[in-house]
């Protein structure tokens, strides 16, 4: 799918819109990409002028909310089929997602790139081969391109979220010129498309799993054993965690994960909000 090229809008930024053009302004400086980019929109008294394209002022927005333009009103950017799926802005500009009100990226301390660009360093993707099993917004992907992997294989399992990928200016576009051809993103399961990836084709991994109440067996101990299949010997990997409350839930996720990914084949020791391992 290609990548949506309209304006993105939040509630700040068209509060700040209409605020310019009743103050009188002919023209409004800001930004329409999440924080992407600064640009200009000339305003008019009933609508307002972005490149080639002419918007009326939306109505009030809600918060914790981002619109596009859907060639007839601006719409949120979310969609239910079985799930409530919704791009949600944050303070950074870079955007995190729910699934049924569940945040899916930790956002609270610093911008969800940031996040993703230090546990990416652990891998040091420079020059590799990487497997993105979880794609999700595509912000591991985005990091490593950037630090300059040879080639990022990605997956994700939900069409929804591959959508609001197209949506999203911080996500990577595989077709891209920042890509160059580097990123792979197949719509596919990874428990059932890590079976056709080659025996120790991969440098490194990067494993982002939603909760373990929700996809167990992406923790499990057979796929891990593919996880060791799939990476050459010496290979990273970093698989998040989170840090699940042990009074309340009575687990210990590191701690379980890091023991079944030793059985598997791997050195594994706490790092960040995860496990960071290397293959023996």
């Amino acid at each position: 799918m290609s990548h949506y090229a309209g304006p993105l809008l939040t509630r700040p930024a068209a509060e700040a819109l209409t605020g310019s053009r009743d103050a009188g302004a002919g023209e409004w400086t800001g930004s329409l990409d999440l924080g992407r980019s600064e640009t200009r929109a000339a305003l008019h008294t009933d609508s307002w002028q972005w490149n080639d394209g002419r918007y009326p002022y939306p109505a009030r927005l809600k918060d914790r909310t981002i619109y596009y333009w859907d060639g007839e009103a601006f719409e949120p950017v979310s969609r239910f089929s079985g799930s409530l799926i919704k791009l949600v802005p944050t303070e950074w500009g870079a955007p995190t997602f729910e699934i049924d009100g569940i945040k899916m990226l930790p956002t609270s301390k610093e911008s969800p790139v940031d996040d993703a660009r230090r546990k990416v360093a652990l891998v040091e993707p420079r020059g590799k081969v990487v497997l993105d099993t979880c794609g999700g917004l595509g912000y591991f992907a985005a990091c490593c391109l950037e630090a300059g992997a040879a080639r990022v294989l990605s997956f994700e399992k939900n069409p929804d979220v591959l959508w609001l990928r197209t949506l999203n200016p911080w996500s990577p576009d595989p077709e891209g010129p920042a890509a160059g051809g580097r990123l792979q993103l197949g719509h596919g399961d990874v428990t059932e498309a890590i079976l056709q990836v080659p025996d120790a084709s991969v440098d490194a991994l990067l494993h982002d799993p939603p909760r373990f109440g929700i996809a167990g067996e992406l923790y499990s101990q057979a796929f891990y054993t593919q996880l060791a299949r799939v990476l050459r010997r010496g290979g990273r990997l970093f698989h998040y965690t989170g840090s699940p409350n042990k009074l309340t839930s009575g687990r210990d996720v590191p701690r379980e994960v890091a023991k079944r990914l030793e059985q598997a084949g791997f050195k594994a020791q706490p790092a960040l909000d995860g496990v960071f391992a290397t293959r023996r």
